[in-house]
């Protein structure tokens, strides 16, 4: 580890460090971060950023901590592309660090940005609107469904959960670095880019009168979920949309906006990819 720390130009730097504070800032999601960096500590999350190729602003190394030959090799790639390399101490390490056995790995990286005029929806593109969603570990959740779906993009409308929130990149475990994900002003920006490219609208409404099973999609889909407490906006109401609904037998009126949001996409996703390629 020395021979890195030589080779890249690492600093020592303590606790109160303006950098420290800067992570410590991310870490507890208080700070303003304007330039959308995300904490990342472990061998597990930072070998996704360097598979990805995720911007590195900086790297905090503890030598103490790094003790297996993955986590050197994987310490060089990192201070290869870091903007900023520093070392701290065990005992600073462990106040910033959120695990329990620690790799002596951790990084304020970028989330990635994605060019909206670039991408162009497929015929059996399937894509995830979400609309005012609040609670970041819910966000996480349903990047995370995404990847595993197959669900082409996520669009963001009305956003209230911080991208870079802790919860929200845990949550993903790594999917927001890998599924593409566009960020939109307004509905009315969203709904119009939608209309632009062809893309057919569902709401996901318990009042919808057509369950989702009963929908044969098939061509572009934009599934629209809404907040966890005030449901899809009004504006999108506005369109002539379909509604579905999934069927609730018991005594609760609703599912979670994740645990709904997987049951429609891998429906949609079946029908428009798999029933197609496989001709069922």
């Amino acid at each position: 580890m020395e021979e890195i720390a030589a080779r890249y130009n690492f600093a020592a730097i303590g606790e109160q460090n303006p950098k420290i504070k800067q992570l410590k800032g991310i870490i507890s999601n208080t700070k303003p971060n304007p330039h959308k960096l995300f904490a990342a500590e472990g061998i597990w999350i930072l070998g996704l950023c360097e598979r990805f190729g995720t911007p590195i602003d900086s790297v905090f190394f503890c030598p103490e901590h790094i003790r297996t030959p993955e986590a050197r090799a994987l310490a060089e790639k990192l201070a290869a592309r870091a903007q900023d390399r520093f070392l701290v101490s065990a005992k600073t390490y462990e106040k910033i660090s959120e695990r329990g056995q620690p790799d002596g790995l951790l990084a304020l990286a970028k989330l990635p940005a994605h060019d909206l005029a670039a991408f162009r929806p497929a015929d059996d593109a399937v894509l995830l609107v979400l609309d005012g969603i609040e609670i970041p570990g819910n966000v996480g959740t349903m990047l995370r469904m995404a990847d595993g779906a197959g669900v082409d993009a996520v669009l963001f409308c009305n956003r209230k959960a911080r991208l870079t929130h802790p919860k929200l990149i845990k949550g993903s475990q790594g999917a927001v670095l890998s599924v593409p994900f566009f960020e939109f002003e307004s509905v009315a920006e969203c709904r119009a880019w939608l209309e632009q490219n062809g893309v057919t609208v569902y709401l996901a409404d318990t009042r919808a009168e057509r369950y989702y099973f009963d929908e044969p999609f098939g061509h572009k889909t934009a599934l629209v979920m809404g907040s966890e407490r005030y449901g899809i906006s009004r504006e999108w109401y506005d369109g002539s949309y379909e509604m579905i609904a999934i069927p609730m037998e018991g005594s609760c009126d609703s599912l979670n906006v994740g645990v709904a949001a997987t049951v429609l996409a891998y429906e949609a996703v079946k029908k428009n990819k798999f029933c197609k390629r496989f001709g069922k």
